[in-house]
């Protein structure tokens, strides 16, 4: 019978569960909606549905869970701690002593951001690399770092944040201050930063769709999205000595639009270390947060791993 771990990957519209071998090839997935509005216990128990459908499925045997979960964790207690407006009930919720109490086996907990980070250094994109900067492109923009080959969460837990750095235009966030990258790099930022400029209300989608088709608004907010990635990567480089990076989320599917600028504006500022900037995409897809919760697990359960 095939020993093997399940990553869950929590989003507020829907959840995916992967299954896995101990060296994180997947033998199986689903995707399910997350019932985001009946609460944590709700909430994990169909993740936990779906993890059974898979076992049997495949006639396995569960050794843990890996969970990702949007929002703030604390992962020592493995709880949600803060959660937006997609989710009811989810802030407070023990995760992991649920998945315990449920299936009996190990269960660990982190954040969206993190595990996607996690996922594409186990098995993706940086695999083998000891220090990366993480960053999601998805309504907002989220970060994470890996520093000498384990996750690097700060004091407070908010190391790596890139979305939240100033100096990036003077448009307010959704977080209430003033300038962040996820103003002009974020697809909520982008749609905003377009409205501006064209009087148009559309999708991020739909500006890259404008900029393809010789929208010279379209296509200046995509400048400006790339310029900030670009400022992003080198804040990091300067300042940590990091100089790969990790990206995904959906505006990643517009790299077409970004990747002159992002080019043009680390050619004009390379690092002081003289160290060339990586800039990788994610190779894991929709798969990265799960298979970085099941790493993260993995990791926990003894198994050789570079995450630690």
């Amino acid at each position: 019978m095939t020993a093997a771990i399940a990553g869950v990957d929590v989003g507020g519209t829907n959840t995916k569960v992967v299954l896995t071998t101990g060296d994180l090839d997947v033998l199986d997935r689903v995707d399910l909606p997350t019932p985001a509005h009946d609460g944590g216990a709700e909430i994990t128990a169909a993740a936990l549905d779906a993890v059974a459908v898979l076992l049997d499925r495949h006639g396995a045997t569960l050794t843990g869970v890996g969970v990702g979960a949007a929002g703030v964790v604390d992962t020592t207690t493995g709880t949600v701690l803060v959660t937006g407006n997609s989710f009811t009930g989810w802030a407070g919720f023990g995760v992991t002593d649920a998945v315990t109490g449920a299936l009996g086996v190990p269960a660990t907990l982190d954040n969206d951001v993190n595990a996607f980070l996690l996922g594409e250094l186990a098995t993706g994109a940086v695999a083998g690399e000891t220090d990366v900067l993480g960053m999601t492109l998805g309504t907002g923009v989220g970060g994470a770092l890996i520093l000498g080959g384990a996750l690097f969460a700060g004091p407070r837990g908010a190391a790596g944040e890139i979305g939240h750095v100033p100096g990036f235009g003077d448009a307010r966030c959704t977080c209430g201050q003033v300038g962040h990258l996820e103003t002009i790099a974020g697809a909520r930022g982008i749609a905003d930063r377009y409205a501006e400029r064209s009087g148009r209300r559309v999708s991020a989608r739909e500006v890259a769709d404008a900029a393809r088709a010789g929208d010279p608004h379209a296509a200046e907010v995509f400048r400006t999205a790339g310029w900030g990635i670009a400022r992003a990567a080198l804040l990091t480089a300067g300042i940590l000595d990091v100089t790969t990076v990790v990206l995904g989320g959906g505006i990643t599917r517009s790299w077409d639009l970004l990747a002159p600028a992002v080019e043009a504006a680390i050619a004009a500022e390379p690092p002081v270390s003289g160290a060339p900037i990586r800039l990788a995409r994610s190779v894991l897809g929709a798969d990265a947060v799960a298979l970085g919760a099941a790493a993260r697990v993995r990791a926990r359960l003894g198994a050789t791993n570079p995450v630690r």
